[in-house]
């Protein structure tokens, strides 16, 4: 996996590029603005691009702004976005650029190695993986939604989706069975009225409807 980083903060521009490459990855290049980001996007072409929300000059949201315009530039660029809060907008700014190879992660999750570059693995492979505190944030949103029609179980199993966990993933969180988890996943797709079509992935429709994009 090839990957560009941007983050301003050196040290941890520098941390989380020598945990990708001991893991086996490639970090291309390594920026601190939004600029560029753009640039090395265009030139490295990596599988992964990890953004860091605020960046110089603001320090505001230069960072999601510039990831939103890369995949304007390049649709199917993966991105993974950093941020030291919830700040759940931003997670939907970029998904309603598309959801596939897209994630957001609070910076406190690069702390547990496995997990940080499996979920990076998984962004670069086009999946979703949405930070749980995001998730959580999320639930109780919104009073008219079509998630009102869900059973709890249905929302729990919808959760771990949005989180960019696998039917074998939500079996062994909630301890079900595979058939049982499939049951609910057809469920969810049926109440969000998401029928199954050679144009739209429906697991992907699903979350963003989770997410109200």
């Amino acid at each position: 996996m090839r990957v560009v980083i941007a983050e301003d903060l050196v040290l941890l521009r520098e941390g989380i590029a020598s945990l990708l490459t001991d893991s086996g990855h490639e970090v291309v290049a390594g920026v601190g603005d939004g600029d560029a980001l753009l640039e090395a996007l265009e030139e490295h072409r990596p599988d992964l691009a990890i953004v860091d929300v605020r960046m110089p000059p603001t320090q505001t949201d230069e960072g999601v702004r510039a990831a939103v315009e890369a995949r304007r530039r390049q649709p199917d660029a993966a991105i993974m976005i950093l941020s030291q809060y919830v700040e759940e907008r931003y997670a939907s700014d970029l998904l309603s650029s598309g959801a596939r190879g897209v994630g957001y992660l609070l910076k406190d999750r690069v702390a547990d190695v496995q997990e940080f570059v499996a979920a990076a693995r998984r962004v670069a492979a086009g999946g979703t993986v949405i930070d749980p505190e995001v998730v959580a944030q999320l639930i109780g949103r919104g009073p008219d939604r079509p998630l009102d029609a869900l059973t709890p179980r249905e929302r729990e199993v919808l959760a771990l989706m949005a989180e960019g966990q696998s039917n074998a993933a939500i079996v062994e969180r909630l301890e079900i069975s595979q058939s049982a988890v499939e049951k609910h996943v057809r469920k969810v797709f049926t109440k969000l009225g998401l029928p199954e079509t050679e144009q739209h992935h429906r697991r992907v429709l699903a979350v963003l409807t989770y997410l109200g994009v």
